[in-house]
């Protein structure tokens, strides 16, 4: 039986798995004052994907406010904090925008695709504001270096970051690598994407225009990434239903290059009022952030949705983080030549809402109403916690240490520190693992100077 807003009203007392889904009874009891009532199973699942921290950093917005703060004062930074990715100008009417952003659970529960996908959604970050994506970048973090689970899982993190970008024909620019213990079991991987654009060509998320039309275009929605960003899994809401259906995104990166083309074009051509791309919280995050940013009211058919799999619940329809997914507001007048460009780069594409002025996001499934919340409450209006921190001691050692302390190295040291870090042997030296050592010689680049090296994922 679906759970409908009626039944909802109906059923007060009904019990719901606040507690399954990261929710704490404190959190769940404020979604219950802010709609006067239970929220159906769907608006709970959106409440506790878009509260989660993942979405909302609940626990880091208190710090990470300060950038908005702290903002310079200057004319060159044309978005701030709050939209997608930063852009700043670079003069004759041209910008870069940039943005990085970490993709580290999914890493390490599945470390190709939670990286793969991770570049993936920089990329859609950098595309949603109007730039052509031109370069990444990934600082990555990992327990120790001889740790058996840092041997499962960076080869696949490499792999990821570097199949990815190689399919979308986007250069790593460059990273950075930390081995270090505090990082063992908890890996940080971090995508970064810089694009390029004309200052007349930036777009901001935001569904502006009573009557506009919502497009969902893209990948079409299937059951991956369900309880990617919480503990969202599909028996949570129906104890009948199928097993629990993986928690990592998988990615198609020739899937993206059609977006990424598709999406530039009706931006140039002018079919765009308002874009998002979708990634954590899916349809959730689109829907409720075009909709607060915007005139602040959406309606939304889910049943509209194009699917891979047609058993998913609307719950996971709503919660699917799906990669290669963007949500475009587009005038009714625009409508027919928007869905032509997406027709030429074979891009499905399909309207699912409404842009209007009730200050709701309603969602129906099916003629039922199944969702009907404040939009900014899901999308802005999340809980934040003063979590307690405290100067670690080695910080104060550190800021004391001067260079005078240090042990000046020899003529030796520094000779063998040098050919480590060339990978050269010393004369008669050895070879590194199954890999023979070749001198360097006059003029040639390469890591190590080590054939197989150069066979290895992009990086």
């Amino acid at each position: 039986m679906i759970d409908t807003v009626d039944r909802a009203e109906e059923t007060p007392d009904a019990e719901q798995p606040f507690g399954e889904l990261g929710l704490k009874p404190d959190e769940y009891q404020r979604i219950r004052d802010i709609l006067g009532r239970r929220p159906t199973s769907s608006e709970l699942a959106m409440y506790s994907v878009m509260w989660s921290e993942h979405c909302s950093y609940k626990s880091s917005k208190v710090h990470l406010r300060q950038f908005g703060d702290k903002k310079p004062e200057t004319d060159a930074l044309l978005v701030g904090i709050g939209e997608n990715a930063g852009v700043v100008d670079i003069g004759d009417g041209w910008a870069v925008t940039f943005k990085v952003e970490s993709h580290n659970h999914p890493s390490y529960v599945e470390p190709y695709q939670g990286a793969a996908t991770g570049v993936g959604g920089i990329v859609r970050d950098i595309l949603s504001m109007g730039a052509r994506p031109l370069a990444v970048m990934d600082p990555l973090r990992f327990g120790p270096a001889d740790a058996e689970d840092t041997k499962r899982v960076l080869p696949g993190v490499v792999a990821g970051i570097g199949g990815y970008g190689n399919c979308l024909g986007l250069p790593n620019i460059g990273g950075e690598i930390v081995f270090d213990q505090s990082y063992a079991g908890n890996p940080l991987v971090n995508a970064l994407c810089v694009g390029a654009m004309k200052h007349k060509d930036i777009h901001l998320a935001s569904a502006k225009g009573v009557g506009n039309l919502v497009v969902l275009y893209g990948a079409r929605t299937g059951g991956d990434g369900i309880g990617g960003v919480s503990v969202l899994a599909s028996e949570t809401f129906d104890d009948e239903g199928p097993a629990k259906r993986p928690s990592v995104q998988v990615g198609d990166p020739f899937m993206e290059k059609l977006l990424i083309e598709s999406t530039l074009e009706v931006l140039r051509s002018g079919l765009v009022e308002g874009i998002q791309d979708l990634g954590g919280a899916g349809i959730s995050c689109a829907t409720s952030e075009l909709a607060s940013n915007g005139e602040g009211g959406m309606h939304v058919w889910l049943d509209r949705v194009l699917l891979r799999d047609p058993t998913l619940s609307p719950e996971e329809i709503l919660m699917s983080e799906s990669q290669e997914r963007m949500c475009a507001i587009v005038r009714p007048k625009k409508i027919d030549a928007f869905m032509e460009h997406c027709k030429k780069w074979d891009v499905e594409a399909v309207v699912i809402g409404e842009v209007n002025a009730s200050g709701r996001l309603t969602v129906d499934w099916h003629g039922e109403r199944i969702v009907d919340v404040p939009p900014r409450t899901v999308a802005h209006e999340g809980p934040v916690y003063e979590r307690p921190y405290h100067r670690p001691s080695w910080q104060d050692a550190l800021q004391a240490d001067s260079a005078d302390r240090l042990q000046r190295p020899g003529p030796e040291e520094f000779k063998e520190t040098l050919l480590q870090l060339s990978c050269l042997p010393e004369p008669g030296g050895q070879v590194l693992g199954d890999r023979s050592v070749r001198p360097i010689r006059a003029g040639q680049h390469g890591a190590c100077a080590t054939g197989g090296l150069r066979d290895g994922p992009h990086r």
